[in-house]
Formats: structure tokens, C-alpha cells, sequence
């Protein structure tokens, strides 16, 4: 099957979505209480940005995924509904208003990602020290998800975000290699397979994620290579979903996988070892996060380090 080109892009050839993929609209009180709440701290949420399906429950269960350093992304990748552009300069008040929004929203969880910022020496990984530094001091109770960039193979980068021990190091390899032309053609595959293994021989060591689309034209043993090549660097956490096309800007849906193909793959992911697997049409990065942190009801493990000043 040859590698799908951004200038060949065509409708749509997987058709209407199937009735498995729909999904009701964000309403009700809370979700408008936590949707204020953001807007009130003039903060962007990955979860709106990328019109996550799964939102309005994600929210609803105390957990939320904050997109820093800005809304615009140096990159421009085929699947993603970010905008891409040159950024602005750095906010550097950043990090504190998502704490305080962490704090009002009485989040269990949070999950802080970004977009990516090549421009940048370290790619942001400063910020991200500093976003969890605030929320270690204001919600101490609340575990920590980072959802990092590849930090272009910076390695110092990566240990500036690690020594501020996030419970979890999230970073997505997002589809199979030999995809990433199409999909994520300014990245490496073999990169964010060596930034996970860095992340798992950390000391203290975080739980270790990573998650994939499925339905951009990958054969089931490409799938089965990713997920032996994620277990081979000792990933933990692995989340499968089905891939949704935002716009006719960007690549199309070649399939849409029924719900007992994302079980089959989910099962052959346990089977390899991963020791928590969410697989489904609507499942995406933070999906169910909150439980994929052993022991998170232990306050013991969430110790404030260094109080910003």
C-alpha cells in the first residue's frame, strides 16, 4: 500500500461515520461550571481543540487535559486540528493560571500537553517543569499526566520535564512508520521509541504511555509491529482510537475498524504486557487517565518539590 501524500488528499473514501462513533454533545451544569472555569482563565484544553469525543465524560469524572505554550504549532501535522503557524512569544503566566484552573475545578487528574514549539531551544520543556510545579502547590492530591512533544531528541529537555516527576510520561507515536511521511512528517518513529525507553530507565520512574490512530491505512501487522516495538522500550500504558478526519484539509479516513477489531488489538496489547490497555473507536490519549495512575488514591507518592516563586 503506498504512503498516503498530504497534495493527493481525496473525500472522505470511508464513507459516513458508522452509529458507534456517535456521541452525544458537551451539556449539562458541570460541564458549563468547568467551561467557564477555562474561559475565565483565558486557557486552551486539548480536549476542545482536537473535538474530542469524549469530553463532556472526561470532565464529568475530574479529569481535563491542558494544552500549554500557546495555540498555535510550529508543526503541521496530517491528522491534527491544531493550528500551525509561528507562535508568540511565551506566557509566562501560564503555568499558574492552569494550576488555579487544576484547583477550581477540584480535578483528581490532569494531563498537561502542549503543542509542539520547535522554535524554541528546549521546546517548552520549562514550561512544563513549571506547570507542574504549580500544580504540585496548589492542588498537592492532584497526579500529574505530561502528554510531551519529542523535544526534537533533546534529551536535557526531556530530563527537565522527568525531574519534576510527573506520575505519568505520556508521548504518542501516534501511527506506523511507515505512515509518518503523511502523518507526522516532521518526526522520527525510531525518536519517540528512544524518548520512551529514556522515560522508563528514569529514576524515579514514571508510569510510561503511549497511544496510536488507527483507520489512516495501516495493515493489522503493522499495528502488532507497534505495539512489540512500544513494549520493547518497556511502555506501560497503551490507548488505541479510531482516527477522525477534522476536515477535508486533512488526510482521509481510510477505514473505520468495527469495536471487535479494537478489542482484538486490545487483547494482543495485554497479551504483550502492556499492564493497562484502552482500546475503542472513541478512545483517545487522556481517555480514562485518572485510572491508569497505580496507587493514585495514596497521597503519600505526591510530594510538592520546589514552590515556584
Amino acid at each position: 500500500m503506498p504512503t498516503p501524500s498530504r497534495s493527493t488528499l481525496a473525500p472522505n473514501p470511508a464513507g459516513p461515520k458508522p452509529d458507534w462513533l456517535k456521541v452525544r454533545v458537551p451539556s449539562g451544569p458541570n460541564y458549563q461550571r468547568l467551561l467557564g472555569i477555562m474561559r475565565d482563565s483565558d486557557l486552551h484544553t486539548v480536549c476542545e481543540e482536537a473535538h474530542c469525543p469524549n469530553l463532556a465524560e472526561c470532565w464529568g469524572r475530574g479529569t481535563a487535559t491542558f494544552m500549554i505554550l500557546g495555540d498555535t504549532c510550529t508543526r503541521a501535522c496530517g491528522y491534527c486540528q491544531v493550528t500551525s503557524g509561528r507562535p508568540n512569544g511565551l506566557d509566562r503566566d501560564e503555568p499558574r493560571r492552569v494550576a488555579l484552573a487544576v484547583q477550581r475545578m477540584g480535578l483528581k487528574h490532569a494531563v498537561v500537553t502542549s503543542v509542539n514549539r520547535d522554535d524554541l531551544p528546549d521546546g517548552g520543556a520549562a514550561v512544563f517543569a513549571d506547570t507542574i510545579r504549580w500544580i504540585r502547590r496548589l492542588s498537592p492530591a492532584t497526579t500529574i499526566e505530561v502528554l510531551i512533544p519529542d523535544f526534537e531528541g533533546n534529551w536535557d529537555a526531556l530530563a527537565t520535564t522527568l525531574e519534576m516527576r510527573p506520575e505519568v510520561l505520556n508521548h504518542n507515536t501516534e501511527t506506523v512508520p511507515r505512515l509518518y511521511p503523511a502523518v507526522r512528517h516532521k518526526a522520527d518513529y525510531a525518536q519517540s521509541l528512544e524518548l520512551l525507553r529514556r522515560a522508563a530507565a528514569w529514576s524515579p520512574r514514571p508510569v510510561t504511555k503511549s497511544g496510536i490512530m488507527v483507520g489512516l491505512g495501516e495493515t493489522r501487522e503493522e499495528i502488532s509491529a507497534v505495539l512489540r516495538d512500544l513494549r520493547s522500550v518497556d511502555c506501560d500504558v497503551l490507548t488505541v482510537g479510531q482516527y477522525l478526519r477534522p476536515s477535508f484539509k486533512h488526510l482521509p479516513v481510510a477505514r473505520y475498524l468495527p469495536p471487535a477489531e479494537f478489542d482484538a488489538i486490545g487483547d494482543e496489547a495485554r497479551a504483550l504486557g502492556f499492564t493497562h490497555v484502552e482500546s475503542g473507536p472513541l478512545v483517545r490519549s487522556s481517555y480514562h487517565a485518572e485510572s491508569q495512575v497505580p496507587g493514585r488514591e495514596s497521597q503519600d507518592r505526591i510530594v510538592p518539590l520546589v514552590d515556584p516563586d
